[in-house]
C-alpha cells in the first residue's frame, strides 16, 4: 500500500488543527482584554481544566486545585470545567453578590440531567414568585415554633426508634439515613416508618445513585434504574396526594407539609397545585432531608470521634441534660437550648465537611465584579463555600476539627460577615436549615447517653461525587447500660 496518501493527509490535516488551536486561544484572549475577565486559564480545548477537578477531589486532599489558583490569580479565578468557561469565587464577598442577587444578576443553573430525576416542579429548578412562594411554605414548616410544638417530638421519638435495634456493630451512615429519611417522610405526609415507608426508601436509594453516574440510559444501567426508580417513587406519591385530596373534601386535615401544599394557590397565581407540581416538590425535599443531613450526623461521629477531648465535653453537656429528666423522657426546646457545646460542634462539623461545597449559577448580564473584572452573560460561575470554610485567613488552622473556635461566638478570626454559609445564602438558602441542626443535636443527645463506640475499620473521607466516608463509617457499639451492669 502507497503510504503517501496518508502522508499528504496528516500534512494538511496537522496545520490546519494546529491553525484552529492557535485561533481559539487568539480569541480567548481577545475577549479576555475586552472584557476583563478574571485571571486564570482556561485549559485544554473542549475538556478545560475539568480533569484536574475530578483528580483533586478523588484524593484526600482536594484543596490544592484551589490553593494553587487563588496563589496564582487570586480569589476569583477563570477556568474551564464540565464543559463551560467559569468564573470559580473563593471570596466570601462575591459569594454574597452571587447568593444576593438570584434571579437579578444570576439564575440558577443545573444539568438536564437534575431535572430528569428531581423533576421539573423541584424547588431546586423553581424560579421568580412561585419558588419564592414555595421558599417560604418550606420554612414554614421548619420554624421555631412548630419544631417545638410537633418536629422536636418525632425527631426525638425516631431517633430513639431507630437506637433500640443497635446491637454491635452498625453502619453508621446508613442508620443516619434510615433516621433521616423517616423524619422527612413524617414531616411531609405524617407517615411513620412501616413497610410502605422502608419500600419507598428502597427506591429513592437507587434515585439517588443516580446523581452520581453519568447521565445517558444507553450507557449507564445505574442512571437507568434511577429513572426508573424516579417513576416508582413518584407513582407512589401521586397515589398519597390523590387520597388526601379526598380526605381534605371530606374536612379531614393533618398537620403536616402535604396539608399545606393541598391548601396552597398553586402555579403563578390562583387555583390549587397540580399533582404533579405536589408530587415534584415533595420528591425532591425528600432528597434534599435524606441525603445532606444523614451525612452530616456521620461525619460529626467521625470528627468527635478523632478528637476525644470533644467527645468527652459533649458527654458531658448531655449527661447534666439527661441529669435533670427521665432516661426515656423526651426532649424539648429547652434542652435544646441548653446545649452551647453541641451547637459549637455542629457548627464546625459543618465547616470542615462542607457537605454542599459550592453552588453553579449563570451570569443573567455581565456582571462588574471586585477589582473591575467582568463575568461575561451567559457565562457560569462557581461560588465555592468550601474554598472560604477552609481558607486560613478567615479561620485558624482552618483545616483542623477545632469546635472550641466557636465559643467566642462567630469562630472566625475574619471581620467579614460572609466567611460561615454551609446552607448558602439569599433566597436559595436552605429553608431546614434550623432543623438540621436540631436534628443534629438530638442524634449527638441520644447516641452520646446510650452508647459507647469505637470504629470497626479505618474509614477515609473522599469528596467526589460528594463528601462522605468511604466505607459508610462502621462502627462496633455497646450501650452504657450494659457496660455499668458488668
Amino acid at each position: 500500500m502507497d503510504p503517501s496518501p496518508i502522508v499528504s493527509l496528516s500534512a494538511v490535516l496537522f496545520p490546519l488543527l494546529l491553525s484552529l488551536y492557535l485561533l481559539i486561544v487568539v480569541l480567548r484572549a481577545t475577549a479576555r482584554r475586552k472584557l476583563r475577565l478574571p485571571p486564570g486559564n482556561l485549559g485544554l480545548p473542549f475538556l478545560g481544566e475539568t480533569l484536574q477537578l475530578i483528580s483533586a477531589y478523588k484524593t484526600e486532599n482536594p484543596e490544592p486545585f484551589i490553593d494553587d489558583r487563588v496563589a496564582r490569580y487570586g480569589a476569583v479565578f477563570t477556568t474551564h470545567v464540565f464543559g463551560e468557561p467559569t468564573v470559580f469565587s473563593a471570596d466570601p464577598e462575591t459569594n454574597r453578590l452571587i447568593l444576593q442577587n438570584e434571579g437579578r444578576l444570576f439564575e440558577s443553573s443545573y444539568p438536564g440531567s437534575i431535572q430528569n430525576l428531581l423533576g421539573r416542579h423541584s424547588l431546586l429548578l423553581m424560579r421568580g414568585s412561585l419558588h419564592k412562594r414555595m421558599h417560604s411554605l418550606t420554612m414554614s414548616f421548619a420554624n421555631s415554633a412548630i419544631i417545638r410544638d410537633h418536629l422536636l417530638v418525632d425527631i426525638d421519638r425516631l431517633v430513639r426508634f431507630n437506637m433500640d435495634s443497635w446491637t454491635a456493630r452498625v453502619v453508621l451512615m446508613d442508620e443516619a439515613k434510615k433516621i433521616t429519611f423517616q423524619l422527612t417522610v413524617k414531616q411531609l405526609m405524617s407517615f411513620d416508618p412501616c413497610e410502605w415507608t422502608e419500600n419507598l426508601m428502597k427506591e429513592y436509594m437507587l434515585v439517588i445513585e443516580g446523581f452520581f453516574t453519568i447521565p445517558l440510559p444507553f450507557f449507564s444501567t445505574t442512571y437507568r434504574r434511577a429513572i426508573q426508580a424516579r417513576r416508582k417513587v413518584a407513582e407512589a406519591l401521586r397515589l398519597v396526594v390523590r387520597e388526601r385530596r379526598r380526605e381534605s373534601e371530606r374536612g379531614e386535615r393533618k398537620k403536616d407539609m402535604l396539608a399545606a401544599l393541598l391548601d396552597e394557590g398553586g402555579g403563578g397565581g390562583g387555583g390549587t397545585f397540580s399533582d404533579e407540581e405536589i408530587v415534584d416538590f415533595m420528591l425532591a425535599l425528600l432528597v434534599a432531608g435524606y441525603e445532606t443531613t444523614s451525612t452530616i450526623m456521620t461525619l460529626a461521629v467521625k470528627f468527635l470521634t478523632e478528637t476525644p477531648h470533644a467527645l468527652s465535653q459533649l458527654k458531658e453537656e448531655h449527661i447534666e441534660i439527661l441529669a435533670k429528666k427521665g432516661e426515656n423522657e423526651a426532649l424539648q426546646l429547652e434542652d435544646y437550648k441548653s446545649m452551647p457545646f453541641t451547637q459549637c460542634v455542629v457548627n464546625e462539623t459543618l465547616r470542615v465537611s462542607n457537605i454542599i461545597s459550592g453552588v453553579f449559577r449563570r451570569a443573567m448580564t455581565d456582571v462588574t465584579i471586585k477589582d473591575g473584572y467582568t463575568i461575561p452573560k451567559g457565562w457560569k460561575v462557581f461560588a465555592s463555600l468550601r474554598a472560604v470554610h477552609m481558607d486560613h485567613g478567615h479561620f485558624k488552622a482552618a483545616r483542623t476539627f477545632n469546635p472550641w473556635r466557636w465559643q467566642n461566638g462567630s469562630g472566625t478570626t475574619s471581620c467579614s460577615m460572609n466567611v460561615f454559609t454551609p446552607f448558602g445564602g439569599g433566597p436559595r438558602r436552605c429553608p431546614g436549615a434550623e432543623l438540621a441542626r436540631v436534628e443534629l443535636s438530638v442524634f449527638l443527645h441520644r447516641l452520646v447517653t446510650q452508647f459507647s463506640w469505637v470504629p470497626a475499620e479505618q474509614d477515609k473521607l473522599v469528596f467526589f461525587p460528594t463528601t462522605r466516608t468511604q466505607k459508610r463509617y462502621p462502627i462496633l457499639v455497646q450501650r452504657l447500660n450494659e457496660v455499668r451492669a458488668m
